[in-house]
């Protein structure tokens, strides 16, 4: 069908044409090496790699890196945007990404950066109203030798195909290019959300394999919804083609699905979440799709869903085609700790003991690598179910243990001992002791605590929220059988909960209490997103809570983030290092002055890149150097043994993982950078043309 130029205007939609550049940037797409040289999906590949065998540039001539291209968002939506997480496509010359508040797609030259085309959905209220608003992480390409298509989901939870040429909707897929993902998502027992209101969106990328395109969901940020009876939780698979839906993964099982049981008293029938709202990978070889599963409302609280809750905190392979289950292992038994699957699951052939193991490597906020068969489920090394502490909430149902890998070791912190605390000096480390007397500590799996004034305040945790590994996940080198993941190590977050005053204590949901704040989850008749809710003050974000120090410093000891490298055929950290520069507040802190402190690394989350020789992260933090003005570094490191080879000044904190590819010769490293005061950009390096000369070429 035709669309005339009123049609689309009645669509609402924009989409921007520059023919001249795209076939001009189609010309010099004939470079040898294209896969290998290309970005072709979100994680470089459908295994979640986040690698490329690319050595151009390495540790003679990083810190020669050059601003080739930048592309600001700010003209993309309705303001500027803080917020810029996506890692870009690089097809046939072209770069893909999103942007801007709107989550526009755009088409770059991906050897100058012009723009070749824009498009962007105006959704309006339904837009207003989504859980999982800004630019998202990214996209999706899918090509069968003669179309072109780009794939991506609007904040309003609709998946678009594009025509990746012109940017225009493909008239032929769902209803005139899009597909109302909306539809069919349900709660309670099975009534469907409302299309405008009902809560559930996704800031990940669909991903593609053969003709099928998959799509998880996810529900509001920070641990807030509105309701413990809220949207429930899918994965689903849509043809390529045609956007046909093909089948639906359910991650609270319905009576009659396998896991159902795992949910006492009938209670899958008021919860909801239990997204899969982190990226997906997928064996196409094997033909399983690996969903990574978050935990069900609420994150801190489950008296209302006694048992263990399959599929939360699972992950699950099914089926490409069907979508049937094939295997699970629950990492996080009847979740209280809000520690989710957050990234994508690393796939890798590896070896153990002379034997050839397809793996999949789930890096985690526990900071802890589950490795498992890929194609049996079973441990690649033992687990073992241990008993774990039980709380003191009324109401509350805890499971008696959990399952600990025996290999490899945990690379970041996942509980807190008085040995974690701040020791800088004696004095310091005693007052860390006062602050940290008022809360309740322990391992890892220490349950939320019931506040009380004399105390506990709330267990005080680390790598729980938002500590450990978060969406950004790792990066995996398949020429050494080593991942490559980035942990925040000092994430402190308390997780206090108190009875909500308006009700009588033996019958309740209860209050989160972090940093003052307080989150009720409503309990009654009417609990579908948005109706009979009580309303909720504002809460924190992940990773929001209270700011604990001690004179200004952190509470806890450095490294405050580190980045690791794991040998998956020994099960074994190879090498960890402090990753980002220590922050200003410690190498100004009066308190510290004349004294020598290593660097410590940095709180926050981002991303690893790997090549034929580095790993490429940069800075989560801002931070002012004699040698630098304020802002953050692109840092390089030797993969095989962390040491730190080169590094690049950046205006902002990475925000986006970085990603790389090979042009006319030249390899580019691309990285999405904002915060603060700093507004979204994607900024495009490469070497000099004197240094390109001598560089080596893949």
């Amino acid at each position: 069908m035709r669309h005339t130029k009123a049609d689309r205007l009645n669509r609402v939609f924009l989409s921007v044409f520059c023919f001249g550049l795209l076939c001009a940037a189609m010309r010099v797409s004939g470079q040898s090496g294209a896969k290998d040289g290309e970005w072709p999906t979100y994680a470089a590949d459908l295994r979640g790699t986040r690698y490329r065998p690319l050595d151009q540039i390495d540790a003679t001539n990083f810190s020669k890196l050059e601003l080739a291209w930048s592309f600001k968002t700010d003209s993309l939506g309705t303001r500027p945007e803080y917020k810029l997480e996506g890692t870009p496509l690089m097809i046939n010359g072209v770069l893909y990404t999103t942007a801007g508040t709107r989550r526009s797609v755009v088409a770059l030259d991906a050897a100058t950066g012009e723009l070749l085309w824009v498009h962007g959905e105006h959704e309006g209220a339904r837009g207003v109203a989504a859980p999982r608003q800004l630019s998202g992480r990214g996209l999706a390409y899918w090509s069968d030798g003669k179309e072109q298509r780009i794939l991506y989901v609007t904040p309003g939870y609709r998946l678009v195909a594009l025509d990746a040429k012109t940017g225009v909707p493909v008239p032929s897929f769902g209803k005139n290019g899009l597909v109302d993902l909306k539809q069919g998502v349900v709660f309670g027992t099975g009534q469907q959300i409302d299309l405008v209101n009902g809560e559930i969106g996704l800031h990940s990328t669909p991903i593609v394999a053969k003709d099928v395109v998959i799509v998880g969901s996810a529900m509001r940020e920070g641990g807030t919804p509105k309701t413990h009876n809220n949207t429930k939780g899918l994965a689903r698979a849509f043809n390529v083609r045609t956007g046909q839906l093909l089948w639906t993964f359910n991650t609270i099982p319905r009576p009659g699905e396998f896991g159902n049981d795992t949910w006492l008293n009938n209670s899958w029938a008021i919860n909801g979440n239990t997204g899969v709202w982190t990226q997906i990978s997928v064996d196409e070889d094997l033909g399983l799709v690996y969903l990574p599963v978050e935990e069900p409302t609420g994150d801190y609280y489950g008296g209302h869903r006694p048992g263990n809750n399959l599929f939360g905190e699972t992950l699950v392979a099914v089926d490409l085609k069907t979508g049937q289950r094939k295997w699970y292992y629950q990492l996080v038994h009847h979740a209280l700790w809000d520690f989710d699957i957050s990234s994508a699951p690393i796939l890798a052939d590896i070896s153990i003991n002379g034997r050839s193991v397809k793996a999949v490597a789930q890096p985690t906020k526990q900071g802890i690598l589950y490795v498992f068969d890929r194609v049996t489920g079973q441990p690649v090394w033992p687990f073992e179910e241990r008993p774990v502490p039980k709380g003191d909430v009324p109401g509350e149902w805890y499971s008696p243990t959990q399952p600990f890998p025996s290999k490899p070791p945990a690379y970041s912190r996942n509980g807190i001992s008085s040995d974690e605390l701040i020791d800088f000096t004696p004095d310091l480390r005693a007052q860390a002791a006062q602050v940290v007397s008022k809360f309740k500590i322990g391992p890892i799996f220490t349950p939320p605590a019931l506040s009380k004034i004399e105390g506990p305040l709330a267990t005080l945790t680390v790598g729980t929220a938002a500590g450990g590994t978060n969406w950004p996940g790792g990066s995996y080198d398949p020429e050494t059988h080593t991942v490559y993941v980035q942990a925040c190590n000092a994430c402190l977050f308390p997780l206090g909960l108190v009875p909500p005053p308006s009700r009588e204590f033996s019958d309740m949901d209860y209050v989160q209490g972090i940093a003052g704040h307080e989150v009720q989850m409503t309990h009654g008749p009417g609990e579908n997103a948005g109706a009979d809710a009580t309303p909720l003050p504002a809460a924190p974000a992940a990773g929001g809570g209270p700011v604990l120090t001690v004179q200004g410093l952190p509470l806890l000891k450095p490294p405050y983030g580190t980045i690791s490298a794991i040998n998956l055929d020994r099960g074994e950290i190879v090498w960890q290092v402090s990753h980002g520069e220590t922050p200003d507040v410690i190498r100004n802190s009066p308190v510290l002055k004349g004294r020598e402190i290593p660097r410590t690394g940095q709180a926050g989350l981002v991303g690893t890149l790997v090549t034929k020789t580095l790993v490429i992260s940069g800075d989560p933090q801002v931070t002012t150097t004699p040698s630098h003005p304020r802002g953050a570094m692109l840092r390089a490191y030797d993969k095989t043994s962390g040491k730190e080879v080169g590094a690049l000044y950046m205006p902002a904190p990475q925000s986006g993982s970085p990603m790389t590819y090979m042009l006319n010769g030249k390899q580019y490293i691309v990285v999405a950078v904002s915060g603060g005061p700093f507004s979204g950009e994607y900024l495009a390096f490469r070497l000099p043309a004197k240094e390109e000369s001598n560089a080596a070429r893949p």
